[in-house]
């Protein structure tokens, strides 16, 4: 069976519009739809097994259930699985995704993980999944492009595969976008400052040729911005459905799990941003 598109809940309406965005995606890869709702250690203000037991069978089946009517209104015919878990949120999270196509999160939530998702619990999701995350906080639609990060990197090019596959999938045009910065102060054009920027298109175009290969349907738009790859990221975002970067790139330090450009992103992507690393074979 195809690996599921696995979305964590937790009845805020930020995790809603993760929600909305999972199923979409789950319908449009035509995968099965896993809604996981993670019940904190503490459970309520519930003192006997009791009242543990009503509190889990109404108020947060009531969340699961709400989550499945919403996703199969949005998509008659879609599978949808819903799941209620235990134990720290991180852990549940990351289990799920070994057996996920991707993950999907809202950016903030109300309990559980949600509120802490752009703290500890959302750093070792992304940090340490080992399938694609997408993080949902700004819903935007109607740009029909995804925009990609590249850089010559393993990361970038798992990165490159999952946008061109959504690309594909969705009719957008694919902004591949290698940010770089001329070795020194800004100064005017130069015969060695335009031979440095060929150098860097044609090392573009030839990350890039493989994929449109195999995806002669996507337009693809190349963009070389003299600037960092945060800003030059975070500002292609405005206008893009998706922004897919790898969890870290040639610049990433060796020491940690998620490189320091997909880290900047989570807080500053104006769109859906997906956080993709090489599979483990």
């Amino acid at each position: 069976m195809a690996d599921p598109i696995v979305v964590g809940v937790d009845g805020s309406g930020r995790s809603l519009r993760a929600l909305v965005w999972a199923a979409h995606e789950a319908a449009l890869r035509h995968r099965a739809l896993r809604i996981v709702h993670v019940l904190p250690p503490a459970h309520s203000y519930a003192t006997t097994p009791e009242g543990r037991d009503w509190e889990e069978s109404h108020q947060d089946q009531g969340v699961v259930a709400e989550a499945v009517a919403i996703a199969q209104e949005a998509h008659a015919g879609l599978e949808v699985t819903p799941v209620l878990l235990s134990g720290a949120p991180a852990a549940v999270l990351l289990a799920e995704a070994e057996h996920a196509h991707t993950m999907v999160l809202g950016a903030k939530g109300t309990g559980g993980f949600g509120s802490l998702l752009l703290g500890s619990v959302a750093l070792q999701v992304v940090g340490h999944s080992t399938s694609p995350v997408v993080i949902v906080n700004h819903v935007s639609g109607g740009h029909r492009r995804v925009v990609v990060g590249a850089d010559g990197s393993a990361h970038s090019d798992a990165a490159l595969e999952y946008a061109f596959q959504e690309a594909s999938l969705t009719g957008a045009q694919l902004q591949a976008v290698h940010a770089w910065s001329h070795p020194g102060p800004p100064a005017a054009a130069s015969t060695a400052q335009d031979a440095l920027r060929q150098e860097q298109q044609h090392a573009l175009k030839g990350w890039l040729a493989p994929l449109c290969e195999r995806h002669p349907e996507v337009e693809v738009v190349e963009e070389l911005p003299d600037d960092g790859p945060v800003v030059a990221l975070a500002r292609a975002s405005d206008r893009a459905d998706l922004l897919v970067v790898g969890s870290r790139g040639l610049g990433g330090f060796r020491g940690l799990a998620l490189g320091s450009v997909s880290h900047h992103l989570l807080q500053f992507s104006q769109c859906p941003l997906a956080i993709v690393r090489p599979r483990v074979q």
